[in-house]
């Protein structure tokens, strides 16, 4: 399809539809759906949840008009209800209030319906409206981000509110019981699964559709999707940078794909792919649609800069407690770590593809090293190990190290080199290892280029004379004796805050 239009932060359906841009269709799913009636779903951000609550409203406002074309068109009698729908990232409770904003979309639905309201608290008011509007049709009720009131107050000097809101949302999804009579459909999304005792312990009939094995790919895009809906468009970006399809569709799935939702096909994010299509360029697109200051905080404090491969019980994956962050459910539930492996009883999750693995690098680099232009250091550091300007490496690396507050360096002199040289050297987008296993020992840090591999061994307050007789004793390098390949011994001395010294031998 020529002139394709992509739906770059649209979410209203009908807008969509109407503005011909492509709607990769999820109709067959949403079927699925109607046959049953009480539904949680939790993905991370910029993932379509707001597409598909707002495609559910189109379709149970009766408009067929719509949906034609679309697997759904003739499969359903097509039947007006009136809707609640609360999108909680259009709320003004930061400025209102939490039981304000509610009340005042209430008393909208009253209005639309031409209901007059009789009670005072969102509880009631609720409850009142959904008992008159049944009156009419059986009632939807559409929740769209329920969880936002209660992230955007993470922080510990806001944690108070973030509890006071749940404990609002928890009475006010407590009306829900005992009207079972008068509802048709209930679909609630968010980022974060909280705890179901602490909000939905009158909701206990919910069908979580998170990891439910028929609806992995509900929103995203599976493979098969891209290539069936935007075809023409890879052909022409695959042509355009020389590449053949086949080679050019395995850059694509490296870069964007790999979100297991326990589906039988991984997803795409579809803001990421959206966006690399309509720029035909690959780059880190996630790193624009910004990240939790309280996850990076909750990594910095504690230390944690390689998060791939991590093991997690079902019931932290599933569940998030205010009282007690996990910051691996936390990485999970916002999208930086997807699930690699299904084991008994919990999950291995890894980063879902290089995109994501750049943005968390980036905003851990920029954070453990407080230079808030990190990025542009690693450029110089590349150019430094490619020209083998072992001098010039230092003097990057020292950059990143000199604007680190000296009191938390002297807490944490030795953890803040191996973090910011982890991360440093992962950011370079080669093969990198840090504190590799060999039968002598530990080296710090192995990064492997085509021709050559840098063996690193970082010691605090000594000589890089010491560190370097250390790989030579320990005989770090015999791993990696290669034909046509260099090994460069590089012994470190960290002083103060900075690089010191830096000794390098190239093993003959």
């Amino acid at each position: 399809m020529e002139n394709q239009k992509y739906s770059i932060g649209i979410q209203d359906f009908a807008e969509l539809i109407e503005g011909n841009y492509v709607y990769v269709d999820k109709t067959k799913y949403i079927y699925q759906m109607l046959q049953g009636k009480y539904y949680f779903l939790s993905r991370p951000r910029r993932f379509g949840k707001s597409l598909l609550v707002n495609t559910l409203y189109y379709l149970f406002e009766g408009r067929k008009d719509l949906f034609k074309g679309l697997w759904i068109e003739e499969k359903i009698e097509w039947k007006k209800h009136p809707i609640i729908k609360f999108d909680f990232t259009l709320l003004d409770y930061d400025e209102l209030g939490l039981e304000n904003s509610i009340k005042q979309t209430l008393f909208l639905t009253a209005k639309k319906y031409q209901i007059e309201i009789e009670n005072t608290t969102i509880k009631s008011i609720f409850n009142e409206l959904i008992i008159k509007l049944s009156k009419i049709e059986k009632v939807v009720i559409l929740i769209d981000e329920y969880d936002k009131p209660i992230g955007d107050y993470l922080e510990k000097e806001e944690l108070d509110i973030a509890v006071k809101n749940r404990d609002i949302l928890k009475n006010f999804y407590s009306t829900l019981k005992g009207l079972d009579s008068h509802i048709r459909f209930f679909f609630l999304t968010g980022i974060t699964k909280f705890a179901k005792v602490s909000i939905f312990s009158d909701l206990n009939n919910l069908d979580d559709l998170t990891l439910h094995p028929k609806y992995g790919a509900l929103v995203g895009y599976t493979q098969t999707e891209l290539e069936f809906y935007f075809f023409d468009k890879l052909k022409e970006i695959a042509n355009n940078q020389n590449l053949s399809y086949a080679d050019f569709l395995q850059q694509v799935k490296l870069w964007y794909n790999g979100y297991n939702f326990l589906g039988k096909e991984k997803v795409y994010n579809p803001f990421s792919i959206l966006r690399f299509l309509s720029n035909e360029r690959f780059s880190n697109f996630w790193f624009e649609t910004g990240t939790p200051s309280l996850l990076i905080n909750l990594l910095h404090k504690k230390r944690v800069f390689d998060v791939d491969n991590v093991t997690i019980g079902e019931d932290l994956i599933g569940s998030f407690s205010l009282e007690n962050i996990n910051q691996v459910t936390l990485l999970y539930q916002t999208g930086y770590l997807t699930i690699k492996e299904d084991l008994v009883g919990g999950y291995i999750l890894n980063y879902p593809n290089l995109e994501v693995k750049k943005s968390m690098f980036i905003y851990l680099l920029n954070s453990f090293s407080n230079v808030s232009e990190a990025y542009s250091v690693v450029y110089y550091i590349e150019q430094a190990l490619l020209k083998r300007d072992f001098e010039l490496l230092k003097q990057q690396i020292n950059v990143l190290f000199s604007s680190i507050p000296a009191e938390i360096f002297e807490q944490r002199l030795e953890s803040y080199y191996h973090a910011i040289i982890f991360l440093t050297f992962q950011l370079l987008g080669y093969k990198m290892q840090a504190e590799v296993r060999t039968s002598e020992g530990r080296i710090d840090a192995v990064l492997e280029f085509d021709n050559a591999v840098f063996l690193f061994e970082f010691k605090v307050n000594k000589t890089p004379e010491i560190a370097l007789k250390q790989i030579k004793e320990k005989k770090y390098f015999q791993k990696y004796l290669q034909p046509n390949k260099e090994i460069y011994l590089i012994g470190v001395n960290c002083f103060e805050k900075e690089i010191k010294d830096i000794l390098v031998k190239k093993h003959q």
